[in-house]
């Protein structure tokens, strides 16, 4: 089979799992939320790299093959002719996976970072009686202000996609990048996917966004946050208004760069909808 390869990436809780959830209604795709292969790629280049003994027997060419036979294999047993690998790090390895797979493009998903954390810390408070693997130790899940700023550390699940999002949108490369706002997906769900089809240069099909479904209890518990990839059935906005102290929301909110951005070759941008004090839960 003559299968494509394209990525899902961006921020946490801004509907990467939403967005896979709804293109897997497509029997030609398959979509899922993250997988091991991001690590599983890092692992081999690192194997083969300087450092290692066994660099020098080991070829470009040979390094590419092997990257890409990791794919190749993984999804062998899938009959999709066209597959969405989900990893929030795959645009800190945009140019190793562009290398791999030149046609590839990467969709990666955005939502005001205030929001972000206020997700974050919601999912938490539905958790009281769990120490979440999220959080290293007690001094980090003290109180609302260590939460954040841990979950904001430069290599922690907010800072880290965060980071690699920003070098990825000012990269020579970012016009493989779209963008899309997490709030402008949940109101004009069927406008946002026409475009990433358009996108991904693939014939539309017509989704259904009332009968959207995805869970995974057992990853959720073992990570001591029930709910975290499950989502709603209906793909529709749901105001609520914001559990973090203003200070902090002022502070997360002023790191949402994409609304301001200048000097990119993003390929496309698809803009959030104003921003206020409420949002859409997720």
């Amino acid at each position: 089979m003559d299968r494509r390869f394209h990525f899902i990436s961006g921020l946490p809780r801004s509907g990467s799992t939403m967005t896979a959830a709804v293109l897997r209604q497509n029997p030609e795709f398959h979509a899922a939320m993250s997988g091991p292969i991001a690590g599983l790629f890092e692992g081999m280049i690192a194997q083969v790299s300087a450092g290692s003994e066994m660099a020098s027997m080991v070829s470009y060419e040979q390094r590419r093959r092997l990257l890409k036979g990791l794919f190749e294999n993984y999804y062998a047993d899938l009959d999709a002719r066209v597959v969405f690998d989900t990893n929030r790090s795959w645009t800190a390895k945009f140019a190793a996976i562009l290398t791999v797979f030149p046609d590839a493009k990467v969709i990666c998903l955005v939502r005001d970072v205030a929001w972000i954390m206020d997700s974050m810390e919601r999912q938490y408070r539905k958790n009281p009686f769990e120490n979440t693997r999220v959080f290293a130790n007690p001094q980090q899940r003290a109180t609302v202000y260590s939460r954040l700023e841990a979950l904001g550390g430069p290599n922690s699940l907010v800072g880290f996609p965060w980071n690699a999002l920003k070098e990825a949108c000012y990269a020579d490369y970012a016009d493989r990048l779209m963008l899309v706002d997490y709030d402008l997906l949940v109101r004009r769900p069927r406008d946002v996917f026409r475009a990433i089809y358009e996108f991904i240069d693939e014939p539309w099909f017509e989704h259904d966004f009332e009968a959207v479904e995805y869970d995974a209890p057992e990853f959720d518990t073992q990570l001591g946050m029930d709910g975290l990839h499950r989502v709603h059935k209906i793909v529709a906005p749901r105001d609520r208004a914001t559990i973090l102290p203003p200070d902090l929301f002022r502070r997360y909110s002023s790191m949402s760069f994409w609304r301001h951005m200048d000097d990119s070759k993003v390929a496309r941008l698809i803009p959030s909808v104003p921003q206020r004090t409420t949002a859409h839960e997720g």
